[in-house]
């Protein structure tokens, strides 16, 4: 589908008329889904500008303590704060973080649990918060709590607690690993604001999140998603990671904010910026090493959490022998000294108890064992081996271009084939090898990236094999399609043939001759010419020449590979290369079409859709079941796109328009239209959204490994 196809049909109204009508018809379209959240908004503005309190701190008011909610509020028996504070903002600025907090944390539970739930959810969770805060201040006012005592003098208003019981619980919907990402940053973020800020609301946030998630754990949630029942390898490292995150965000919040925390107080603890920035910087290499499972920085965050422990225990021990005045000045630490070594303390448990996922060694350690592994050669040649032997995909031979590496499967009788770029395992296409042990080489390979810190995604694969890693809880994107012809009874027949018989006919006029050949066994000046005709191709192109699942003129010269010749006497005017599809015991049951390139001078327009043509007879004759003309990536048929398409889906056809003018991959696709295949969709499969932006530079990398990054930005530049 071509850019400029769109200005036809229902596409000629004015690009801003269309503009603002899609506009507010999503905008009507998500506030019918999310009515409790946007009559929240509503009521809060409403009653914002009702009272001035949009512009005007509402605590400032004479009447501020008959609306806002608090032990005072309580004790004077002014229960209706529970509710009249409920759509109020204290402060201008406040008013807005609560907007915020409606919009992406209420907005949430009710995307995820529809309206009835997460109503219910918030204003439960919003009176529970309340008041077990209200109680607790009270309980620790009678201990003489000093920190107690300064904070129940204080009254809130908003909604934000039971926002935050409500997005809580709706994580129970999220699947894993984001269920733990998100519960994670709730929780540390509510933990380190109370222990270090200390203020009633955060009190509340703290009571909120921790309501959210004991109830998600025992309520018939809807839409639950299903729990494996173990911590995987990823979530180990997760967990060590955010323990990391989680101790230099107390350090970043006791230098920018001193306050009289749970703790004590911190006015005299904040430290240096240097101090800070220190801080910061190892935390990003334990965090970086962790998250990949380096076992280098597992041994290091061993070290200084065992360390922190026997500190902290030295100092109780010396806490308990020393006399009244040094025991003041220990007092005086304990508003970070304690939350510290309770995080360091589980930190080590976790590293403790997960270290097993922590056993990728240092990269340039795996240097040295290099030399005891199989040569690229050998494990070619043994990738070639099994998929003669075996079977594969229409793709599968494109696992066997020099370039890939090789996870053979413990069997032996299956491999994927993979590049790595950008910290990322692209593998090619499906499992090639015995059918019986594909999908353990699919299970087999996503342990063998996750052991050596690799995001592992799958490209190019076929529907079977998308369905199996969905089950497994994967996530799958139409990145291609294939293109099949079948040539059982085919006949050039009729007006769907008309294109190409004409092509044929019109090169029988012309004599242009047309043969298969092996590349390899040609004379020189043929390799020379079908080489310049590359490479005048490719001088065509803002970018440079494309790799991965394109192959070029060095691919077309394995002796596996066809190629088929149009001629004018010594003259080559065109180029196509076909790779053997094997179906087992060396029998190759269809050929796919890769290199297709034709003089940009030549007297025969149409000599691509002569030699395709020619080549449609010619495998037919030898009795080959079907040709593919492969998959144009970023592409599709009309009849395979919906509006049921994912907003990735999206970025991905928006990605094709972009690269349109460069290389024509939709062009490309509406070309091989005119041969009547059926469309066999191609998917890129993942783990989990977080991965995206990391394949999606991998695969630009693959597929132009050498186009720089000034070459990129003046593409981006470049008007079509």
């Amino acid at each position: 589908m071509g850019i400029r196809q769109l200005s036809s049909g229902r596409f000629d109204r004015p690009a801003d008329s269309v503009a603002s009508t899609d506009g507010r018809g999503r905008v009507i379209r998500v506030a019918l889904r999310l009515p409790f959240t946007f009559g929240l908004l509503v009521a809060m503005l409403v009653v914002a500008l009702a009272t001035q309190s949009l512009w005007r701190p509402v605590e400032d008011r004479s009447w501020y303590p008959q609306i806002a909610y608090g032990l005072p509020s309580f004790e004077a028996n002014r229960w209706w704060t529970l509710f009249s504070g409920f759509v109020f903002g204290a402060r201008p600025s406040a008013g807005l973080v609560i907007v915020v907090a409606v919009i992406f944390l209420v907005g949430f539970a009710e995307w995820r649990l529809g309206t009835r739930w997460a109503a219910a959810t918030t204003l439960v969770g919003h009176l529970v918060a309340v008041l077990a805060s209200a109680g607790l201040l009270w309980l620790g006012r009678g201990v003489n709590w000093s920190w107690a005592e300064l904070v129940s003098r204080d009254l809130d208003v908003g909604p934000s607690g039971g926002a935050l019981a409500a997005a809580a619980l709706a994580t129970a919907t999220l699947p894993s690993p984001w269920r733990l990402r998100v519960r994670l940053a709730l929780s540390g973020y509510v933990l380190v604001v109370f222990l270090f800020v200390g203020g009633i609301a955060d009190l509340e946030h703290l009571v909120g999140v921790a309501l959210g998630l004991t109830a998600a754990r025992w309520l018939p949630v809807p839409g639950r998603s299903p729990a494996s029942g173990r911590v995987s390898r990823r979530e180990w490292r997760l967990f060590a990671a955010s323990g990391i995150v989680l101790l230099l965000a107390i350090t970043v919040t006791v230098w920018l904010i001193s306050a009289q925390g749970p703790m004590g107080s911190t006015y005299r603890l904040g430290g240096s910026a240097l101090h800070a920035a220190l801080h910061a910087l190892v935390a990003a290499v334990l965090v970086n090493g962790l998250r990949k499972g380096r076992r280098a920085a597992w041994w290091i965050s061993t070290v200084l959490a065992a360390l922190s422990v026997l500190l902290g225990a030295l100092v109780a021990v010396a806490y308990a022998l020393a006399d009244e005045a040094d025991r003041r000045d220990v007092l005086e630490d304990l508003p970070v000294l304690v939350p510290v070594g309770v995080v360091w303390a589980a930190e080590l448990a976790v590293l403790l108890a997960g270290r097993s996922a922590f056993r990728v060694p240092t990269p340039w350690l795996g240097r040295f064992r290099r030399s005891r592994e199989a040569t690229p050669q050998e494990e070619r040649e043994r990738a070639v081996d099994l998929l003669v032997r075996h079977g594969g995909t229409n793709l599968s031979w494109m696992t066997t271009w020099p370039e890939n590496s090789y996870f053979f499967a413990p069997s032996g009788h299956a491999y994927v084939a993979y590049r790595k770029h950008a910290g990322v395992c692209i593998a090619l296409s499906d499992p090639a090898g015995a059918p019986q042990d594909r999908r353990a080489a699919v299970r087999d390979f996503v342990d063998f990236c996750e052991h050596h810190g690799m995001v592992p995604c799958l490209f190019s694969t076929t529907r079977p094999v998308a369905e199996a890693a969905e089950a497994l809880g994967w996530h799958s994107v139409q990145v291609a399609e294939d293109t099949v012809v079948p040539l059982s009874g085919l006949e050039l027949t009729g007006k769907r043939w008309q294109k190409v018989r004409s092509a044929l006919n019109r090169g029988k006029k012309l004599d242009v001759g047309f043969e298969l050949v092996r590349l390899a066994d040609q004379p020189r000046q043929v390799v020379s010419q079908v080489r310049a005709i590359s490479e005048e191709w490719v001088g065509d192109k803002g970018l440079p020449e494309m790799g991965f699942t394109l192959g070029g003129v060095d691919e077309a010269l394995d002796p596996h590979v066809r190629v088929g010749l149009a001629t004018e006497g010594t003259t080559v005017l065109g180029v196509t290369s076909w790779i053997p599809v094997y179906a087992g015991d060396g029998q190759v049951r269809g050929w796919t079409l890769d290199v297709m390139r034709r003089r940009a001078d030549g007297p025969f327009p149409p000599v691509v859709e002569f030699m395709i043509a020619s080549a449609f007879l010619a495998f037919q004759e030898e009795g080959a079941e079907f040709v593919s003309l492969s998959g144009a990536p970023l592409a599709h048929s009309d009849s395979a796109w919906s509006k049921s398409a994912t907003p990735f889906d999206r970025l991905l056809d928006q990605l094709g328009v972009f690269m349109e003018p460069y290389y024509g991959f939709r062009s490309l696709h509406a070309f091989k239209q005119k041969f009547n295949p059926r469309y066999e969709p191609l998917y890129l499969l993942y783990r989990d959204e977080a991965d995206l932006p990391r394949i999606g530079v991998a695969l630009t990398r693959a597929y132009m490994p050498e186009a720089r990054t000034r070459e990129l930005l003046r593409a981006l530049r470049k008007p079509e």
